[in-house]
């Protein structure tokens, strides 16, 4: 038995769900893929997958095996590609992570300058707002938004300062008023982002005056596009990113709240940044990425 060739169809099952689909992307018999498995599993001494005629599920074992050897098939293809990619010229494919909304309205002209300028990098771009595990998924630089992480596994980069504003349509205003103390929007309808936990609150501060405000309404989402639109709409009040709503407060289709107050919903402050683990350091392809996504966003998006 190839035991690499075996543990790679192992990994293949596991994503696809299935042992016919895993066989076709592999250009396999499924019969012979299943002999792998079975030979993987004899050699371990162990059951890997639950089988039935219509699942295919990790055992325990298996759940802890594919953690293990996917991390190390992720070290084995790092250690590849260095070769080729340690000359000026980076080379080779890139995997990157970005959340939804700011990968659409910011990023995705940043993705076609990047394949222009260099030819020899091809980028494979997962759209989501979940942090995804950068080993387990297969990721070379996650970008994300909120307080940087301490993890000893990852190395963060912080790219720009992630401006957010506290704003209302037009058309709420009319209808409603506007609160003029962050104290009164006890009394108004609050748009919230989901942050997977209960109560939430707003911390305003000016200079060396701190207020903390629970703010309270009828929507909750996790969705930067489902709180914009319900704010155009005139549904309430919301914390949006600058980059999300600048132009509609230029235009005065939006009305900017607080702006004498510093707002953010975590009491530390939130930015753009890129994580990616530690055996990708020396890779050349990860870090012109992140030195070229840096200076596009401070010069097209964001304030550093």
């Amino acid at each position: 038995m190839d035991k690499l060739h075996a543990i790679r169809a192992f990994i293949e099952v596991t994503s696809t769900g299935g042992f016919s689909k895993a066989a076709r992307n592999m250009g396999l018999a499924t019969s012979s893929l299943t002999r792998l498995l079975d030979a993987l599993e004899e050699s371990l001494g162990t059951a890997l997958l639950t089988r039935t005629t219509r699942h295919v599920t990790l055992t325990d074992a298996g759940a802890t095996y594919l953690e293990q050897v996917s991390r190390i098939l992720g070290d084995l293809t790092q250690a590849d590609d260095s070769v080729a990619d340690n000359q000026s010229e980076p080379i080779g494919n890139l995997r990157v992570s970005v959340p939804v909304t700011f990968g659409r309205l910011c990023l995705s002209p940043f993705f076609a300058n990047f394949l222009q300028t260099y030819p020899r990098v091809s980028l494979d771009i997962v759209v989501s707002d979940t942090y995804c595990d950068l080993a387990k998924d297969h990721i070379d630089v996650a970008i994300r938004i909120g307080a940087p992480e301490i993890d000893p596994n990852l190395i963060v980069r912080r790219l720009a300062i992630n401006q957010r504003f506290i704003v209302t349509s037009k058309v709420y205003a009319d209808r409603n008023g506007i609160p003029h103390h962050p104290n009164e929007l006890a009394s108004h309808e609050c748009v919230r982002f989901s942050y997977g936990n209960g109560r939430q609150y707003w911390n305003f501060q000016k200079k060396t005056r701190k207020i903390q405000v629970e703010i309270k309404g009828r929507l909750l989402a996790n969705s930067l596009d489902t709180l914009h639109e319900a704010v155009r709409k005139g549904v309430g009040i919301a914390l949006l990113p600058e980059w999300l709503i600048s132009d509609e407060i230029s235009a005065g289709t939006m009305i900017r709240l607080f702006d004498d107050w510093k707002i953010s919903p975590q009491a530390e402050e939130a930015y753009v940044y890129a994580a990616y683990l530690q055996n990708r350091r020396f890779s050349r392809k990860t870090s012109v990425f992140i030195e070229q996504i840096e200076r596009y966003l401070k010069s097209h998006v964001l304030n550093g």
